[in-house]
């Protein structure tokens, strides 16, 4: 372990540091719940502060009359079925037991603006002959792709997810490609070309134009690797939702660990890191109030953390370069979203579980901020029917969405105070400020996808109980990411790439600075399991850095008798396609 530990940036005395014990997490999304889990396993005592007043970060929902509960984050979740190491992330969490998972059998829909529907079904023998007979001119290309997605089935069981790469040995590393080694032509080419691209050479436009939108939005920087990766996932019943969907899976991960004796402090935003002899030593929270501790672990926003709570400083040429100048450069991070919610007081059949319709461009011209002239809309409450009153529906209607459009509209707006209280949590206030032309530009966009919804769905429009709208600036507001960005830095692009690299290398630290680590989303590129699995790597890197056998445990409670996991996998009823 000290080996390890010293092939990187930041050589810690063993001596100088085995007596470190107590861990400040400043974040408390998912990463910042996973590393306050494997620190406890790990023997030191943590406390996570939180600006909120609920768990989760992004990965969240909130309550709203008549017991409607607006999840706001997972469509599906990588590594909700066995047979790969990001489940075992899960169980180790306490996320997934006791919960019914249901998995579909359609991915995603897309409706073309003349209502052409082209549907990626979970199963690749299924949706090759959809495929098939949608494009019979394209049969090479289709069936290539459903023969990578049936190979990655299979791949996806030996990506390793539990450790990071950058403590692994020589024999370790080896190993490890070793078990790749069936399949590196395949990930070789899906790696190095973009779908893009690969759409491009379908002759039939509908498929060229589908083949973009199977991650709900156009992912333009993706090769085809990561469609491969999830289709595949989805195929081997391992990408479903969890029954209680985003904050359940918060409040799960919460539970697992206060119960292993950890803190959480809501209502705490940190403004900042304190750093005495180049070693961080606490944190100094919005009101003035400083809290110490022998280890400051930041979960939150990287842009946040570097460049306000540290002023700055302690960056090498590397993250000097990534938070100066790559961060603002155009698909370096992933953008926001503008977001509606629509309680509908019945339910739709109609209208399919998942599907992004792509727009006209006179359409997308009247969404403020949008990066591809596209809607995803979402049936939530065939996700989670839990959430909804019995006999209701919910819509959840989303676009990517730049944020400089709508600060632009909220330039010069008032200020004023907005007090809630959410979920049995505690009231909080926050300072809020809202233009005229902001919140006409909202009610604007509300209208007019009702009105395109209910154009196709006629009644849509008299069936609404109420709506919910958010922008980038809102996701600014409650969480404080960067641009309203929910992901983070994209893979696959000079700023992902570049920051697995410094990881890989250096640990998730920053040179010249002792006792302090980046976890989260922004310690990786994306994605809830990431955000999850980067807890597990910090805590990792913190034992190797102290000398200590790292340890990890699935709990004993929501157990069946036989020791296996109580949770249940389900294939929900075919209601995409009429």
């Amino acid at each position: 372990m000290i080996k390890a530990a010293s092939t990187r940036h930041q050589l810690l005395e063993v001596s100088a540091v085995s007596s470190r014990k107590t861990m400040l997490i400043i974040g408390g999304g998912l990463g910042g719940l996973s590393t306050g889990c494997y620190a406890q396993m790990n023997g030191y005592d943590t406390e996570v502060l939180e600006m909120h007043e609920i768990p989760g970060g992004c990965c969240t929902g909130w309550e709203r009359r008549n017991h409607y509960i607006l999840d706001c984050c997972i469509s599906w979740l990588l590594g909700s079925g066995p047979g790969n190491e990001m489940h075992q992330i899960w169980l180790e969490l306490g996320a997934i037991q006791g919960k019914q998972i249901r998995n579909f059998e359609i991915f995603n829909t897309v409706e073309h603006s003349d209502g052409h529907k082209i549907h990626f079904y979970s199963n690749p023998d299924r949706l090759q002959a959809h495929l098939l007979e949608v494009a019979p001119e394209d049969k090479a290309i289709v069936k290539e792709f459903c023969h990578g997605i049936r190979r990655f089935q299979k791949c996806i069981n030996v990506y390793p997810f539990l450790k990071p790469v950058g403590l692994m040995g020589f024999w370790e590393r080896t190993w490890m490609m070793a078990k790749f080694t069936p399949y590196f032509r395949l990930i070789g080419k899906s790696i190095t070309e973009l779908m893009t691209d690969f759409s491009g050479k379908c002759k039939n436009s509908y498929l060229r134009e589908a083949f973009n939108f199977i991650f709900f939005e156009k992912m333009p920087n993706f090769p085809v690797l990561p469609f491969y990766f999830n289709l595949g996932s989805h195929a081997n019943a391992s990408a479903g939702v969890p029954e209680g969907g985003s904050m359940g899976l918060a409040d799960s991960i919460a539970v697992r660990y206060q119960g292993l004796g950890g803190q959480i402090h809501y209502n705490h935003k940190v403004a900042k890191i304190l750093v005495e002899d180049s070693k961080a030593v606490g944190v100094e929270l919005e009101d003035g109030t400083r809290r110490f501790a022998d280890i400051v672990v930041s979960a939150c926003d990287g842009y946040t953390t570097f460049m306000k709570m540290l002023q700055g400083q302690y960056l090498n040429e590397t993250y000097q370069r990534l938070y100066t100048k790559v961060i603002d450069e155009d698909g370096m991070i992933f953008p926001g979203y503008f977001i509606l919610f629509l309680a509908l007081d019945k339910d739709f059949p109609a209208i399919e579980r998942c599907s992004t319709h792509l727009l006209t461009a006179e359409e997308g011209a009247q969404l403020p901020g949008i990066r591809h002239a596209s809607i995803n809309v979402q049936m939530r409450s065939r996700y989670y029917p839990e959430l909804v009153p019995e006999g209701k529906a919910m819509l959840y209607i989303t676009y990517f969405c730049d944020i400089q459009p709508w600060r632009e509209l909220n330039e010069g707006g008032p200020e004023f105070k907005v007090t809630t209280q959410r979920n049995n949590y505690v009231t909080y206030t926050k300072q809020v400020k809202r233009s005229k032309a902001y919140k006409q530009a909202k009610e604007s966009v509300q209208n007019f996808l009702i009105d395109y919804l209910d154009r196709k769905h006629p009644g849509l429009k008299e069936s609404v109980e109420f709506t919910d709208t958010s922008t980038p600036l809102t996701q600014v507001r409650y969480t404080n990411n960067y641009n309203g960005t929910v992901l983070g830095w994209q893979p696959f692009v000079e700023g992902g790439e570049t920051l697995e690299e410094e990881v890989k290398k250096h640990g998730p630290g920053l040179p010249g600075l002792q006792n302090f680590y980046l976890s989260g989303v922004w310690a990786t590129t994306g994605g809830l399991i990431r955000a999850a699995a980067a807890g597990r790597h910090v805590a990792q890197f913190i034992c190797a850095d102290d000398g200590k056998e790292f340890v990890a445990s699935i709990p004993d409670t929501l157990t069946g008798e036989s020791g296996a996991p109580a949770s249940s996998a389900v294939v929900a009823p075919l209601q995409e396609v009429a």
